[in-house]
């Protein structure tokens, strides 16, 4: 499909802080054996990627994601505190009760991932409540949604469920395979994903360069989140939000 650039829209680059036994890691395509460990200091490190010029941060809570606990809530309560720059968390959030206690942390936003899939009632409610502070994570393996920590693989494409949650005003997606491997995000696929919904998209997953900043840009996502790269260096945070 030949798509028209869409340009004049900022895309916001937002750093990933991936949380893990109370360090700042990173995981490989999800796996949580494949886990390498970068700061055993995330409230540092969410001050250095502020300090370089982050606008927006991104936390993923893995603990909450593979056992739907979080246990990396006060360090997160401690970043929000810590900064001046506003603060999404996805990870685990799969009641209002859950959700509703991280945005009193001060989180900016909320992520809902495989409750959205599962319970699209709850998403209806808590973006009735909460508005733009709630946004949706779409994670897919081979164009179909996954669940629980990417450990299973639903029968819903992302595409249809993206068009189902038409209350959300910003999405996430993410495309496993690409996910921690620094060979670029599955920019067809996150197109797809903007080319059916009003929400804002964010892409995730694989964004190791300028190469791959402007091809997020230029099919309108409104933002990216890096990960991997900012930690191997492959990519600087400075030339990733300059590109933006």
């Amino acid at each position: 499909m030949c798509r028209q650039p869409r340009k004049g829209k900022t895309l916001y680059i937002l750093p990933a802080i991936d949380l893990r036994g109370g360090k700042c890691v990173n995981l490989v395509q999800g796996i949580a054996s494949q886990e390498t460990i970068f700061s055993d200091a995330p409230v540092e490190m969410a001050l250095r990627w502020q300090a370089e010029g982050a606008e927006y941060l991104h936390l993923v809570d893995l603990d909450g994601a593979f056992q739907g606990e979080s246990a990396n809530l006060h360090i997160v309560s401690e970043i929000v505190s810590t900064l001046d720059i506003p603060v999404q968390l996805g990870g685990g959030i799969r009641s209002m009760e859950q959700l509703e206690a991280v945005l009193a942390l001060g989180v900016d936003r909320a992520i809902l991932g495989t409750v959205a899939l599962k319970q699209p009632s709850l998403v209806k409610q808590a973006c009735a409540k909460y508005g733009a502070r709630v946004a949706v994570g779409i994670d897919a393996r081979d164009g179909m949604v996954a669940t629980e920590g990417w450990l299973e693989v639903s029968e819903k494409s992302a595409v249809e469920f993206a068009v189902e949650m038409s209350e959300v005003q910003t999405l996430i997606y993410t495309d496993i395979k690409s996910d921690g491997m620094l060979k670029g995000p599955n920019v067809d696929a996150t197109a797809d994903i903007i080319d059916v919904v009003p929400a804002d998209v964010i892409g995730s997953g694989g964004v190791t360069s300028l190469a791959d900043v402007a091809a997020l840009k230029q099919i309108g996502a409104s933002g990216a989140i890096i990960g991997r790269a900012l930690y191997t260096g492959d990519l600087t945070l400075q030339d990733a939000i300059a590109a933006g």
